[in-house]
């Protein structure tokens, strides 16, 4: 089809700066259709497109749309003329910050500059600190406080920030076999240590060798993308440069937001050699893409394999109805991510059947959670992930396997302020791991769940 030609500035800009033309947008409507927060928006984003297309430049830089995007990637997976939606939401924010037009969500704008302070700072997020800055600069110093003390006495939140800053010479790691770069992301060393915990102990007993590289660094995660695009493409590239270093070619991410950053960046540096050439020039040292990176899940599944994983299980999770939760950046966009069933994957139902489990059938396995928003606008999320419970408990499902920490979060650590009439259990799908194999309740770290699953589970497992 012939492509109208470019007239608004702020389209032709966005084309030059991001490869997208939004004048391929024909109004099909998908994005909206398929947007998950499209209630809460000022301007759908397929009217966000027109407004672009009409040269309505000031609409769409004071519109909530983009503040409000939680980055789920619906929009661009499901776009049928390959507009990445999501990365025009983030480039007017981009914008709109440049022109020095105020945040139509500051709360989100202030967010994304704290946690980039943090990470220019200590080279990581510091939750904790996060949270206490984000509540005095809204002027409600004392939001979630019961929630905060409840995460502080199981050990979920560091008392101080851990520093992450790679070393100027790296040790080549000590060859081993089955050996594999473990990339934890922040959450891991804080509000999802039940995930690390669980994660190290299940890969031990499956014969895998973790090496945690030394000093790693933040990926970025949505602050960096909806602030600086390089400095989104730099942070992982980095992590990536230093498992290069470390000798290791195969590095395994627990984290799905962390997967996603890594898997876009070399992505996209792969498809522009000028941008590769720009951020080796940042890191200081050539990038020679060498390492596969892969979902933790993934290797689970299709590295070690669901007939090893079988014959490992010593407790298998019989009668359990598993409700397989994905959320969204495991998956989207399947370019990036290597997806094959973006909209209806399986590897999560498939190792859930392998621990003996019983996967249930239901609709909102790829819904979004909210993810990112927890901080800054809790309302939507609760009522977002409030509504992933109830479908999950009417499909008969016992409890939710995440393969998300910010997922987790979402579902597990916010449940009690949904008023539900009955709690449901989150778990980590290495925690149900865990359990099948026989580690225990200690290395599946069931204590730090802040709804407890041990009563679901005794009724099935027995006592452990």
């Amino acid at each position: 089809m012939a492509v109208p030609e470019l007239s608004p500035e702020l389209a032709r800009r966005i084309q030059r700066e991001t490869g997208q033309n939004v004048f391929l947008c024909t109004q099909c409507v998908k994005c909206t259709s398929g947007c998950p927060l499209a209630a809460f928006f000022d301007l759908q984003p397929h009217q966000v497109m027109r407004a672009l297309q009409l040269g309505q430049e000031e609409l769409a830089l004071n519109a909530k749309t983009p503040w409000l995007c939680a980055s789920c990637l619906t929009c661009t997976t499901r776009c049928p003329y390959g507009l990445d939606v999501a990365r025009i939401m983030d480039h007017l924010t981009m914008i709109a910050r440049q022109a020095g037009i105020a945040p139509q969500v500051p709360e989100v704008a202030l967010f994304n500059k704290a946690f980039l302070r943090q990470v220019d700072l200590w080279g990581r997020a510091y939750e904790l600190g996060l949270i206490a800055e984000l509540n005095l600069r809204t002027g409600q110093p004392f939001r979630d406080l019961p929630l905060g003390i409840e995460m502080l006495r199981r050990g979920k939140l560091r008392l101080l920030p851990s520093r992450g800053r790679p070393p100027e010479q790296v040790r080549p790691a000590e060859p081993k076999p089955n050996q594999i770069a473990y990339y934890p992301g922040c959450s891991l060393h804080s509000t999802a240590r039940a995930f690390d915990r669980s994660a190290r102990a299940v890969c031990q007993a499956l014969g895998l060798d973790l090496v945690e590289p030394p000093g790693w660094m933040c990926c970025g995660s949505t602050a960096a993308h909806k602030t600086d695009a390089d400095l989104a493409t730099e942070l992982p590239l980095r992590n990536l440069a230093l498992i290069e270093q470390s000798g290791l070619t195969e590095a395994a991410l627990p984290c799905a937001a962390c997967f996603n950053r890594f898997r876009t960046a070399l992505y996209e540096t792969r498809a522009d050699p000028e941008l590769k050439r720009r951020m080796e020039t940042r890191i200081g040292i050539p990038f020679q893409d060498r390492v596969v990176v892969r979902s933790l899940l993934d290797v689970l599944v299709n590295r070690v394999g669901l007939e090893a994983i079988t014959r490992q299980v010593k407790r298998p999770l019989a009668g359990l109805r598993i409700a397989s939760y994905y959320g969204c950046l495991l998956l989207r966009p399947p370019q990036i991510t290597g997806a094959q069933h973006p909209e209806n994957p399986q590897d999560l139902d498939r190792l859930m059947a392998a621990l003996g489990a019983t996967p249930v059938d239901w609709s909102e396995k790829t819904t979004c959670c909210g993810a990112s928003l927890s901080l800054t606008r809790a309302d939507i999320v609760l009522e977002l992930s409030r509504n992933l419970i109830e479908r999950a408990r009417a499909a008969g499902a016992d409890l939710i396997a995440v393969a998300c920490p910010l997922c987790h979060a979402n579902l597990d650590e916010r449940q009690a302020q949904m008023h539900l009439e009955m709690p449901l259990p989150a778990l980590y799908f290495t925690q149900l791991a865990a359990l099948a194999l026989g580690l225990g309740d200690e290395a599946a770290a069931l204590h730090q769940n802040m709804i407890d699953p041990r009563p679901t589970l005794a009724l099935y497992l027995g006592a452990s």
